[in-house]
């Protein structure tokens, strides 16, 4: 019995509707906060008594943190998580994180600290350096600091992720930075899961609370009793932690807004089928995923769509990612190679994977990507695991302005000058000048009284 079709919006770009087809694209592609379904908005309606959409979720829960502080953080755990917490069990003991490293596979820490090294080793090398230089009668100089504390997200709802633990508290290390407090759901994914709590002991991550959602986010922003607030927050999440981190914004700094996961894969025929099919299926099985196949070659991608069918049979999230594939995938048919680099700038992925004979000549015309992998021996998961730049990555088309995780995003510049009176008086014409442009004029005898004789 042949494999079930899978039912992926398709698209060719000579057609006539496919401006429309491909807004459509956009829209499923974009961060939206109030799209809930049936059964989110009858939670809702369950835990608040009364509709509300995510955004207003969202505020309710941050400004009653703001007013109660932990009980706040600890009720809204109790609504919505299902766990009751207490002041005192909020926080996972040290002795359980040792209990954790000590049972743990010696072959899990042995692939932790590999890819530990790794990273370090990428994320020092890419580490902004103090720059100075010399100009007349007095030196500028550009310094970086790190920021002394801050909280990372880890995601724990449908499955662990000791990963992403790696790609956001070591590249912080790396750039020094004092203290990191952990949050991770109260979850069997999250922060009962074994391999979790061993690998926050293995990195020396001993703040962890058991928190998710909305109301984690908040705690850490504003700080209640028993968690100190922080100066910036990383990290994936839900739509809430990202709406989370977008109401508090200004109040801390935060990574990005991310949305579902996604990956534009472009081809031709030198595309083997069955690659591409495990690199669409990769994504979709994040659930939700987006899947989107570009090439200029019909046949390569009806190929591809069939090898993509039989291996969602040996899978075994293959329902969830079928679903994930019909709900947010597509296929599109391009007129050439200069034709599908334009598209993906004007989708701006978070993954780009350059399936093609010669992907060097594609790489150079192709502006905006959270992180592109080049050849058929370079799937996304050796970035998401243990290459060395980090997972977290701009999603939704954010890829036009904003750039993934690095050690450099955990430090902070600061300029620093300093003039004798020989370089103030090389500056002063044109400060005078434009001080009296503006009509400041404590400004122009700022510098009037440091030159008179």
């Amino acid at each position: 019995m042949p494999p079930a079709r899978v039912n992926l919006l398709r698209i060719n770009t000579q057609s006539e509707n496919a401006p429309e087809l491909l807004n459509q694209l956009r829209q499923k592609l974009s961060i939206r906060g109030d799209i809930v379904t049936p059964a989110s908005r009858e939670r809702t309606r369950r835990i608040f008594g009364q509709e509300l959409t995510p955004q207003e979720v969202v505020e309710r829960i941050c400004r009653d943190v703001v007013q109660q502080g932990l009980a706040a953080v600890l009720d809204y755990t109790r609504r919505i998580d299902g766990v009751e917490l207490t002041a005192q069990t909020v926080r996972v003991p040290v002795q359980e994180l040792q209990q954790a490293h000590r049972q743990a596979e010696p072959a899990f820490l042995d692939a932790v600290r590999r890819i530990r090294r790794r990273i370090e080793r990428f994320q020092r090398a890419i580490l902004h350096q103090d720059v100075r230089i010399s100009v007349e009668g007095g030196w500028l100089e550009e310094r970086y600091r790190p920021i002394r504390r801050i909280g990372i997200c880890v995601p724990g709802g449908a499955a662990a992720y000791p990963s992403t633990l790696l790609m956001t508290a070591v590249p912080a290390q790396a750039a020094g930075v004092e203290e990191i407090a952990v949050l991770v759901p109260p979850t069997r994914f999250g922060a009962y899961h074994p391999q979790v709590l061993a690998t926050c002991w293995e990195l020396g991550l001993q703040e962890v609370y058991r928190l998710g959602g909305a109301q984690g986010v908040a705690a850490l922003a504003y700080g209640v009793e028993g968690i100190p607030k922080v100066d910036k927050i990383v990290g994936p999440g839900n739509l809430f932690v990202t709406l989370a981190k977008k109401f508090v914004f200004g109040e801390v700094a935060i990574d990005s807004l991310a949305g579902p996961s996604e990956i534009v894969v472009v081809v031709d025929q030198s595309a083997p089928p069955e690659y591409t099919a495990m690199d669409l299926l990769a994504q979709a099985e994040h659930a939700p995923g987006a899947s989107i196949l570009i090439g200029w070659q019909a046949e390569v991608l009806e190929r591809t769509l069939e090898a993509t069918a039989e291996a969602l049979d040996r899978l075994d999230r293959g329902q969830l990612a079928r679903e994930s594939l019909e709900a947010f995938g597509a296929v599109v048919q391009v007129r050439d190679a200069q034709e599908a680099a334009e598209l993906v700038d004007w989708i701006a992925p978070e993954h780009l994977q350059l399936a093609v004979e010669d992907p060097l000549p594609l790489l150079e015309r192709i502006r905006y990507a959270g992180a592109i992998f080049v050849g058929p021996h370079t799937p996304v998961a050796v970035g998401d695991y243990a290459a060395g730049p980090s997972h977290v990555l701009p999603t939704s088309g954010t890829a036009r302005f904003a750039s993934g995780l690095s050690a450099n995003d955990f430090l902070r510049a600061g300029s620093v000058l300093c003039f004798q009176k020989e370089g103030l008086a090389e500056l002063a014409p044109d400060i005078i000048y434009l001080a009296a442009v503006e009509g400041l004029g404590a400004h122009r005898a700022s510098v009037e009284i440091r030159l008179q004789k």
